[in-house]
Protein backbone atom coordinates (compact mmCIF):
# COMPACT_ATOMS: atom_id res chain seq x y z
CA UNK A 1 0.00 0.00 0.00
CA UNK A 2 2.82 2.38 0.87
CA UNK A 3 4.50 1.71 -2.49
CA UNK A 4 1.26 2.55 -4.33
CA UNK A 5 0.96 5.84 -2.44
CA UNK A 6 4.59 6.63 -3.24
CA UNK A 7 4.04 6.02 -6.96
CA UNK A 8 0.90 8.20 -6.97
CA UNK A 9 2.65 10.96 -5.08
CA UNK A 10 5.59 10.89 -7.50
CA UNK A 11 3.23 11.00 -10.49
CA UNK A 12 1.38 13.98 -9.02
CA UNK A 13 4.64 15.84 -8.48
CA UNK A 14 5.87 15.09 -11.99
CA UNK A 15 2.64 16.34 -13.56
CA UNK A 16 2.90 19.59 -11.61
CA UNK A 17 -0.56 19.30 -10.07
CA UNK A 18 -1.70 21.63 -7.33
CA UNK A 19 -0.79 20.92 -3.73
CA UNK A 20 -4.30 20.06 -2.56
CA UNK A 21 -4.45 17.09 -4.96
CA UNK A 22 -3.02 14.55 -2.56
CA UNK A 23 -3.38 10.79 -2.65
CA UNK A 24 -5.96 10.83 0.13
CA UNK A 25 -7.93 13.57 -1.66
CA UNK A 26 -8.03 11.52 -4.86
CA UNK A 27 -9.12 8.37 -3.03
CA UNK A 28 -11.86 10.17 -1.06
CA UNK A 29 -13.14 11.79 -4.26
CA UNK A 30 -13.31 8.53 -6.18
CA UNK A 31 -14.92 6.69 -3.24
CA UNK A 32 -17.58 9.41 -2.96
CA UNK A 33 -18.26 9.17 -6.71
CA UNK A 34 -18.42 5.37 -6.45
CA UNK A 35 -20.96 5.57 -3.59
CA UNK A 36 -23.12 7.96 -5.62
CA UNK A 37 -22.86 5.67 -8.63
CA UNK A 38 -23.85 2.62 -6.58
CA UNK A 39 -26.91 4.45 -5.23
CA UNK A 40 -27.98 5.37 -8.76
CA UNK A 41 -27.28 1.80 -9.90
CA UNK A 42 -29.60 0.22 -7.32
CA UNK A 43 -32.34 2.80 -7.93
CA UNK A 44 -32.18 2.07 -11.67
CA UNK A 45 -32.12 -1.69 -11.14
CA UNK A 46 -34.91 -1.96 -8.55
CA UNK A 47 -37.29 0.67 -9.93
CA UNK A 48 -36.71 0.25 -13.66
CA UNK A 49 -39.91 1.03 -15.61
CA UNK A 50 -38.98 0.09 -19.18
CA UNK A 51 -39.67 -3.06 -21.14
CA UNK A 52 -36.18 -4.60 -21.22
CA UNK A 53 -33.71 -4.05 -18.38
CA UNK A 54 -30.05 -3.72 -19.42
CA UNK A 55 -27.42 -4.64 -16.82
CA UNK A 56 -24.72 -3.16 -19.05
CA UNK A 57 -26.41 0.25 -18.95
CA UNK A 58 -26.73 0.05 -15.16
CA UNK A 59 -22.99 -0.66 -14.83
CA UNK A 60 -22.30 2.16 -17.31
CA UNK A 61 -23.98 4.61 -14.93
CA UNK A 62 -21.49 3.71 -12.17
CA UNK A 63 -18.57 3.99 -14.60
CA UNK A 64 -19.78 7.37 -15.90
CA UNK A 65 -20.00 8.73 -12.34
CA UNK A 66 -16.46 7.69 -11.39
CA UNK A 67 -14.96 8.67 -14.76
CA UNK A 68 -16.55 12.12 -14.59
CA UNK A 69 -15.15 12.59 -11.08
CA UNK A 70 -11.53 12.00 -12.03
CA UNK A 71 -11.93 14.06 -15.23
CA UNK A 72 -13.02 16.99 -13.06
CA UNK A 73 -10.02 16.33 -10.79
CA UNK A 74 -7.64 16.61 -13.73
CA UNK A 75 -9.34 19.63 -15.29
CA UNK A 76 -9.39 21.51 -11.99
CA UNK A 77 -5.76 20.76 -11.16
CA UNK A 78 -3.72 21.40 -14.30
CA UNK A 79 -4.43 23.78 -17.18
CA UNK A 80 -2.38 21.85 -19.74
CA UNK A 81 -4.08 18.55 -18.90
CA UNK A 82 -7.51 20.16 -18.97
CA UNK A 83 -6.93 21.50 -22.49
CA UNK A 84 -5.72 18.08 -23.61
CA UNK A 85 -8.75 16.43 -22.04
CA UNK A 86 -11.14 18.81 -23.80
CA UNK A 87 -9.41 18.12 -27.11
CA UNK A 88 -9.61 14.37 -26.58
CA UNK A 89 -13.29 14.46 -25.67
CA UNK A 90 -14.12 16.61 -28.71
CA UNK A 91 -13.28 13.75 -31.11
CA UNK A 92 -15.43 11.17 -29.30
CA UNK A 93 -18.54 10.07 -31.19
CA UNK A 94 -21.36 8.17 -29.50
CA UNK A 95 -23.22 5.86 -31.87
CA UNK A 96 -25.61 4.10 -29.47
CA UNK A 97 -29.05 5.71 -29.34
CA UNK A 98 -30.76 5.99 -25.97
CA UNK A 99 -34.32 4.74 -26.48
CA UNK A 100 -35.87 5.61 -23.12
CA UNK A 101 -35.86 9.30 -22.06
CA UNK A 102 -35.48 8.17 -18.45
CA UNK A 103 -32.14 6.57 -19.36
CA UNK A 104 -30.90 10.01 -20.44
CA UNK A 105 -31.95 11.34 -17.05
CA UNK A 106 -29.97 8.62 -15.27
CA UNK A 107 -26.90 9.43 -17.36
CA UNK A 108 -27.13 13.12 -16.46
CA UNK A 109 -27.70 12.13 -12.83
CA UNK A 110 -24.46 10.11 -12.86
CA UNK A 111 -22.54 12.91 -14.60
CA UNK A 112 -23.82 15.51 -12.11
CA UNK A 113 -22.85 13.31 -9.15
CA UNK A 114 -19.39 12.80 -10.68
CA UNK A 115 -18.90 16.54 -11.22
CA UNK A 116 -19.87 17.46 -7.66
CA UNK A 117 -17.70 14.67 -6.25
CA UNK A 118 -14.74 15.72 -8.41
CA UNK A 119 -15.18 19.31 -7.22
CA UNK A 120 -14.79 18.14 -3.62
CA UNK A 121 -18.42 18.82 -2.65
CA UNK A 122 -18.84 15.43 -1.00
CA UNK A 123 -21.79 16.18 1.35
CA UNK A 124 -23.65 17.94 -1.45
CA UNK A 125 -23.00 15.06 -3.88
CA UNK A 126 -24.29 12.42 -1.46
CA UNK A 127 -27.26 14.45 -0.22
CA UNK A 128 -28.31 15.47 -3.74
CA UNK A 129 -27.98 11.88 -5.00
CA UNK A 130 -30.10 10.54 -2.13
CA UNK A 131 -32.64 13.34 -2.59
CA UNK A 132 -33.06 12.67 -6.31
CA UNK A 133 -33.34 8.94 -5.55
CA UNK A 134 -36.15 9.55 -3.07
CA UNK A 135 -38.03 11.79 -5.51
CA UNK A 136 -37.71 9.24 -8.31
CA UNK A 137 -38.82 6.37 -6.04
CA UNK A 138 -41.82 8.42 -4.89
CA UNK A 139 -42.97 9.14 -8.44
CA UNK A 140 -42.38 5.52 -9.45
CA UNK A 141 -44.48 4.19 -6.55
CA UNK A 142 -47.28 6.62 -7.39
CA UNK A 143 -47.16 5.69 -11.09
CA UNK A 144 -47.34 1.99 -10.29
CA UNK A 145 -50.87 2.46 -8.96
CA UNK A 146 -52.15 2.70 -12.54
CA UNK A 147 -50.87 1.39 -15.86
CA UNK A 148 -51.36 2.77 -19.36
CA UNK A 149 -52.89 0.43 -21.95
CA UNK A 150 -53.61 0.64 -25.66
CA UNK A 151 -57.05 -0.82 -26.38
CA UNK A 152 -58.06 -1.92 -29.88
CA UNK A 153 -61.75 -2.82 -30.37
CA UNK A 154 -63.43 -4.05 -33.51
CA UNK A 155 -67.22 -4.00 -33.49
CA UNK A 156 -70.36 -3.63 -35.60
CA UNK A 157 -71.86 -0.19 -35.95
CA UNK A 158 -74.86 -1.42 -33.93
CA UNK A 159 -72.66 -1.50 -30.80
CA UNK A 160 -71.51 2.10 -31.22
CA UNK A 161 -73.62 3.50 -28.39
CA UNK A 162 -72.61 0.83 -25.86
CA UNK A 163 -68.91 1.18 -26.72
CA UNK A 164 -69.13 4.96 -26.41
CA UNK A 165 -70.62 4.64 -22.91
CA UNK A 166 -67.85 2.27 -21.82
CA UNK A 167 -65.13 4.53 -23.24
CA UNK A 168 -66.64 7.56 -21.51
CA UNK A 169 -66.76 5.72 -18.19
CA UNK A 170 -63.09 4.72 -18.58
CA UNK A 171 -62.09 8.27 -19.56
CA UNK A 172 -60.37 6.78 -22.59
CA UNK A 173 -58.45 8.93 -25.05
CA UNK A 174 -59.25 8.01 -28.63
CA UNK A 175 -56.13 7.53 -30.75
CA UNK A 176 -57.76 6.45 -33.99
CA UNK A 177 -61.01 5.26 -35.54
CA UNK A 178 -61.59 3.53 -38.88
CA UNK A 179 -64.78 2.25 -40.53
CA UNK A 180 -65.22 -0.36 -43.25
CA UNK A 181 -68.03 -2.69 -44.40
CA UNK A 182 -70.31 -1.91 -41.46
CA UNK A 183 -67.57 -2.42 -38.90
CA UNK A 184 -65.56 0.01 -36.78
CA UNK A 185 -62.06 -0.36 -35.36
CA UNK A 186 -61.35 1.89 -32.39
CA UNK A 187 -57.90 2.47 -30.86
CA UNK A 188 -57.85 4.17 -27.46
CA UNK A 189 -55.45 4.98 -24.66
CA UNK A 190 -56.69 4.09 -21.14
CA UNK A 191 -55.26 3.98 -17.61
CA UNK A 192 -56.24 1.12 -15.32
CA UNK A 193 -55.09 -0.46 -12.11
CA UNK A 194 -52.35 -3.02 -12.63
CA UNK A 195 -54.49 -6.09 -11.90
CA UNK A 196 -57.69 -4.77 -13.47
CA UNK A 197 -57.53 -6.58 -16.81
CA UNK A 198 -61.12 -7.90 -16.91
CA UNK A 199 -62.08 -5.10 -19.27
CA UNK A 200 -61.53 -7.31 -22.33
CA UNK A 201 -63.98 -9.92 -20.98
CA UNK A 202 -66.48 -7.15 -20.30
CA UNK A 203 -66.18 -5.87 -23.85
CA UNK A 204 -66.77 -9.32 -25.34
CA UNK A 205 -70.07 -9.44 -23.44
CA UNK A 206 -71.32 -6.44 -25.45
CA UNK A 207 -73.43 -7.43 -28.45
CA UNK A 208 -71.69 -6.57 -31.71
CA UNK A 209 -68.09 -6.69 -30.45
CA UNK A 210 -65.98 -8.81 -32.81
CA UNK A 211 -62.57 -8.55 -31.14
CA UNK A 212 -60.88 -6.66 -28.32
CA UNK A 213 -57.15 -6.51 -27.58
CA UNK A 214 -55.49 -4.64 -24.72
CA UNK A 215 -51.70 -4.15 -24.60
CA UNK A 216 -49.77 -2.44 -21.82
CA UNK A 217 -47.85 0.59 -23.07
CA UNK A 218 -44.36 1.10 -21.58
CA UNK A 219 -43.02 3.66 -24.03
CA UNK A 220 -40.77 1.14 -25.77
Amino acid sequence: MSSIKAVLKESIEQLGLVEHLTVSYILVTLVCALLCGIIIYFVYKVFYRGAVYSENFAVLIVMITVITAFIVLVIGSNLVLSLGMVGALSIVRFRSAVKDPLDVGFLFWGIASGITSGAGLYPFALIATLGIALVYILFTVIARGKRTYVLVIRYDTSAEENISEIMTALKAKTLGRSRYQGETELTANIRLKKKNTRLVDKLYEVDGVISAVMVEYTGQ
